[in-house]
């Protein structure tokens, strides 16, 4: 049994009488690869996160941090994601643009069967957590659309900001 769990940090401590949604937040993965080739640049850069801003105003994600279960990390350089706006952070290697980034890994990060995505804020603290296979159980099962691929229903409309550009891969780094 597959199941996928996506938990803003808010969500650990209950507040009475309000409802809290998570304002930058861990919206969709796909972790399964596509096609023959799980080598391929194109193979990788089918695996992606979607992070999602849920406010009105842009937020300041550098050094911002996503990760895998294994300590895979990606950290975000000089990227401003826009209001109401969603981006997703690719596997492989590319061109960062307005709505997508990339890690530029030549292997892949995502396990197919059980890992977890972690987005950590510039300081450290934790600030979403999306988890999948068999050792979680799922939140919202409708959420589940195919094998390999967990939404929570946005569709990936985002607008990223640079803040500086540089000649070198100005959406961030991997480790």
């Amino acid at each position: 049994m597959v199941g996928a769990a996506a938990l803003p940090a808010a969500a650990a401590g209950p507040q009475p009488g309000r409802t809290h949604r998570a304002e930058v937040y861990i919206s969709g993965v796909q972790h399964a690869w596509q096609g023959r080739d799980a080598r391929s640049n194109r193979s990788l850069n089918e695996q992606w996160v979607d992070i999602t801003n849920n406010t009105r105003r842009a937020m300041n994600l550098d050094s911002w941090t996503l990760s895998d279960r294994d300590g895979h990390t990606y950290t975000f350089r000089h990227v401003l994601l826009a209001g109401r706006a969603t981006v997703r952070v690719h596997t492989g290697v590319g061109r960062d643009t307005r709505t997508d980034l990339y890690q530029d890994r030549r292997t892949r990060v995502w396990d197919v069967n059980t890992d977890t995505a972690t987005l950590r804020d510039a300081r450290g603290r934790l600030v979403s957590v999306f988890a999948w296979g068999s050792g979680h159980r799922a939140v919202d099962t409708d959420r589940r659309h195919a094998a390999g691929w967990h939404h929570t229903g946005l569709r990936h409309h985002g607008v990223v900001q640079h803040l500086h550009h540089t000649p070198d891969h100005a959406g961030g780094h991997r480790h």
